[in-house]
């Protein structure tokens, strides 16, 4: 296992020139002359003579014009890095961050003072002599896998651990797609057994005693569709969810207006009012802030809540159900106060229906995967608000679901401010549904 930080294949030549440019850097920090050929370095490994131009220039444009053995790496070293497109890191002498190279800064973003500091990452650096490899599992804001191998290029000395250099591999992905393969095998053979059951039993019945029963036949066809559409439902949510939890880590980078896209949301929820003695408004705030969101998954989020809300709305007697979807500024979008929400500013959504309610003690369960209400007359698959979570959660977002018994259901989602610079995205002309109450 020499030289970890090259000879390991981790899915892209990156990490091959980023390891040839380092080691052809070392060599020349340590005295070898000014870079002249100097033979092949054990540190090379498979490195071919084909990567000897693209190393040479970028080791080479940035060579110190001093004798190299008084170069103090850490001077010139950080801007070698930057050029290449892993994700590299370089550690100072007490084992702090010192630098970060663009790619890094990209793909990790606030997460890299989380990967420096956990237990992992620490432990092997204390006992780092040359090479060595580990991998951080960080829990929050949501889980990411991250495979990090080091290199020591500088000898410790009295004074610190002296200076060590590492590429990051973001493993999120694949330990989600483990992760989800068995968590799929687990909730579908669960979730499919009773519907397939049914389905068996119908079969045999129109089989023997209902063969020659065309009134019986009909009842259990009609049964048999439901039972099938209901597999097709749950397979494709369990699809969707997982599509979902590998971008998790992933934050948006669009910058958008979110006033068009819950428009978008409710025009396609309008098929579900078809037939339903509901109303549903939609009140949105003039001079909403932009958010940092993925569009199509909002839309996502706001077609499950108002489905859940339609859904569930008309279960109480003697009243007429209603939805009202409402769309504001946060609160602290000057500096004030901005509770309950992480920082002031951002958009809230709220859905409000004025159904029966849902019992305290089930609350904070209603997001969890395959979850559904006692007592409740319909169900759904249980993944509608599990997909909510995670969507917000990937967007930094926050979700709070109140309710009382006999009054209804709110489902609150804030969503963080645009940064500056982020990139711009127009959601599109502001739908005539905005300029009155939204869904009639």
């Amino acid at each position: 296992m020499h030289d970890l930080l090259a000879g390991v294949a981790l899915g892209g030549g990156g990490y091959a020139v980023a390891r040839a440019v380092v080691s052809r850097a070392v060599r020349r920090y340590r005295g070898r002359g000014d870079g002249a050929p100097t033979g092949p370095d054990p540190a090379d490994g498979a490195t071919q003579d084909h990567d000897a131009p693209v190393t040479d220039r970028a080791a080479g444009s940035l060579r110190p014009r001093e004798d190299p053995s008084r170069v103090d790496p850490l001077a010139t070293l950080p801007h070698m890095l930057d050029l290449l497109p892993g994700a590299c890191i370089v550690f100072g002498p007490r084992g702090d961050l010192a630098h970060a190279s663009t790619s890094a800064r990209d793909v990790f973003g606030d997460t890299l003072g989380a990967i420096v500091r956990h237990p992992a990452t620490q432990q092997v650096l204390e006992k780092l002599s040359t090479t060595a490899e580990t991998t951080v599992t960080l829990d929050v804001p949501v889980r990411r896998v991250v495979r990090v191998l080091l290199r020591r290029i500088a000898p410790s000395t009295p004074r610190g651990r002296g200076v060590v250099v590492a590429l990051l591999e973001d493993r999120t992905g694949q330990d989600a797609l483990d992760r989800m393969r068995g968590d799929f095998v687990a909730h579908a053979s669960h979730e499919l057994r009773t519907p397939l059951a049914a389905l068996s039993g119908f079969i045999e019945t129109l089989r023997g005693p209902a063969a020659n029963d065309a009134p019986a036949r009909a009842r259990f066809l009609g049964i048999m569709a439901g039972q099938a559409e209901r597999m097709l439902r749950l397979l494709d949510r369990l699809s969707y969810l997982s599509r979902v939890q590998m971008v998790e880590h992933q934050r948006p980078r669009t910058r958008i207006d979110i006033a068009p896209v819950v428009a978008r949301a409710m025009d396609e929820a309008r098929p579900l009012l078809e037939g339903a003695d509901i109303t549903c408004a939609l009140d949105v705030a003039p001079d909403t802030a932009p958010v940092m969101a993925d569009a199509d998954q909002i839309v996502q989020v706001m077609l499950n809540l108002v489905g859940n809300a339609i859904r569930y709305a008309p279960g109480v007697a003697g009243r007429r159900a209603h939805v009202d979807v409402t769309v504001a500024n946060a609160p602290g979008r000057d500096g004030g106060p901005h509770a309950p929400w992480p920082c002031g500013g951002g958009v809230v959504v709220c859905v409000r229906d004025n159904g029966p309610g849902i019992p305290a003690r089930y609350l904070p369960r209603v997001t969890e995967q395959f979850y559904r209400v006692p007592g409740q007359v319909q169900q759904g698959t249980g993944l509608g608000l599990a997909i909510v979570k995670h969507i917000v959660d990937r967007h930094g977002g926050r979700l709070q679901i109140e309710s009382r018994e006999g009054e209804g259901t709110s489902c609150t989602l804030w969503l963080p401010p645009a940064h500056d610079g982020a990139r711009e995205r127009n959601g599109g002309a502001l739908p005539d549904a905005l300029t009155g109450r939204g869904v009639p």
